[in-house]
């Protein structure tokens, strides 16, 4: 059985952690044109999934590190007496730009007693040598956690979505990463467009057999957003869309979490999109009641 997140932070540290959603600056090499796949095309435009903010809607402004983690630590200050966060560098890929402004940025955020981790969102196809030497560097002073957005497995629908790499470019960076020492969090989304339910079982299997074995886990749906080129694909259903129900999606959750190891912490079941943006599934925007039923079908895959 896998872990909660909530857990394992309370295990760790003693007591609750929040996450502080920043903003490093960086952009993506899918949006950019940087990426030609070996057939020449140039990628361009970033995932079709992904919005115009880099799926970081409720990440800070840019501005000065410190005053992004004053500005977060005051939205949850108000209603928790919080005393430990975990910087969280969310949208687009921060580890995209030059080595040392991003050290100097990471490093700036970790010397803070206040933070207990760093949590890194990233592409695998942008883990090179000096980057790596930067992420070992940083966790010689606090943890750091390497979240790669891989979706999927299956070669189809990561072309389909316009993921920019094929999967052995993420074996080999989740590989480089472990040997580094480097706790690695992996997101899958379930129900992109074509998938079959076995489709997104297989995703969830092949993450559970990793060697070595998986740190973390983030699950969520998937979710339409305006402005996305998936949206312009919803509107004509090509591909063929299934949006889940809460049921159907609460009960595929838990048999995702029946594949996973005992080692693995559980940091997401379902994803939050802005209400402004959100086409669908729009039960997700009740929260309260998407949680409750996701504790009272998931709770017995949870060690105790």
């Amino acid at each position: 059985m896998p872990q909660r997140l909530s857990d394992y932070l309370k295990r760790e540290y003693g007591e609750k952690v929040y996450r502080l959603s920043l903003t490093s600056g960086c952009s993506c090499p899918n949006r950019d044109g940087s990426i030609v796949l070996p057939d020449g095309t140039q990628l361009k435009g970033g995932c079709t999934f992904c919005s115009e903010g880099g799926s970081g809607e409720f990440a800070a402004r840019i501005a000065p590190i410190t005053e992004q983690i004053e500005e977060a630590k005051e939205r949850i200050c108000k209603k928790t007496d919080a005393r430990k966060f975990i910087a969280y560098f969310q949208s687009y890929t921060n580890t995209y730009g030059d080595p040392d402004k991003l050290f100097s940025l990471y490093k700036e955020a970790i010397d803070r007693s206040d933070i207990v981790a760093l949590s890194i969102g990233t592409r695998p196809d942008c883990i090179g040598p000096e980057i790596l030497d930067m992420l070992k560097e940083l966790n010689k002073i606090k943890p750091v956690w390497i979240e790669l957005g891989l979706q999927t497995i299956h070669e189809s629908t990561a072309k389909a979505i316009n993921r920019g790499y094929e999967l052995p470019v993420f074996e080999d960076a989740y590989r480089r990463l472990k040997e580094a020492g480097i706790t690695v969090i992996v997101h899958v989304i379930l129900g992109l467009p074509g998938e079959s339910k076995e489709d997104m079982l297989g995703t969830v299997r092949y993450l559970a057999d990793l060697q070595p074995t998986l740190d973390g886990i983030k699950l969520q749906n998937l979710q339409i957003l305006k402005g996305t080129r998936m949206y312009e694909q919803y509107l004509c259903n090509s591909p063929h869309f299934h949006i889940f129900s809460m049921e159907e999606y609460t009960d595929l959750i838990a048999e995702c979490l029946a594949l996973l190891p005992k080692e693995t912490v559980v940091h997401r079941m379902t994803g939050d999109g802005p209400r402004k943006l959100l086409v669908e599934p729009l039960w997700t925007l009740d929260k309260k009641r998407v949680l409750n039923t996701l504790t009272r079908k998931c709770s017995k895959y949870f060690q105790e």
